[in-house]
């Protein structure tokens, strides 16, 4: 891919927000941290928009709460069209992390991990979602 390069014009308080940003993030540059920051407003524009975007379902939960792997199966099952694959990592005796990655029109992705971030037994639950 062919870099492009471009002058950029900011006041001085928000140039100085970007150098925080730079900074706190770990960036290697300005250049870079403006890419990640056009790429979110992309990936969210895609997103308003019902585009087809790919992501995962990152969730933590108890395995021996009742019903709850049931629950988990019948749920993915009913979007088997949007999943791709998932993977199972045992935390502790108690506690699993399941990445579910997920392809599909951006809408349909949020109900799905909103029907499983809401099941009963789930610790926590993010989705993230990227442009193809």
């Amino acid at each position: 891919m062919e870099l492009k390069r471009f002058g950029v014009s900011l006041e001085g308080d928000i140039l100085k927000s970007l150098d925080e940003l730079v900074a706190k993030q770990g960036f290697p540059n300005r250049s870079q941290a403006i890419r990640h920051l056009v790429k979110g407003s992309l990936v969210a524009d895609k997103v308003d928009s019902n585009k087809t975007v790919a992501g995962a379902v990152v969730i933590v939960y108890d395995h021996h709460k009742r019903e709850l792997n049931n629950n988990l199966m019948n749920v993915q099952h009913d979007y088997h069209d949007l999943i791709l694959s998932t993977q199972h990592v045992h935390l502790e005796h108690d506690l699993c992390l399941e990445t579910i990655a997920v392809k599909g029109k951006a809408r349909k992705l949020l109900e799905l991990a909103d029907k499983i971030i809401a099941l009963k037994g789930i610790k926590h639950g993010k989705l993230v979602m990227t442009d193809l």
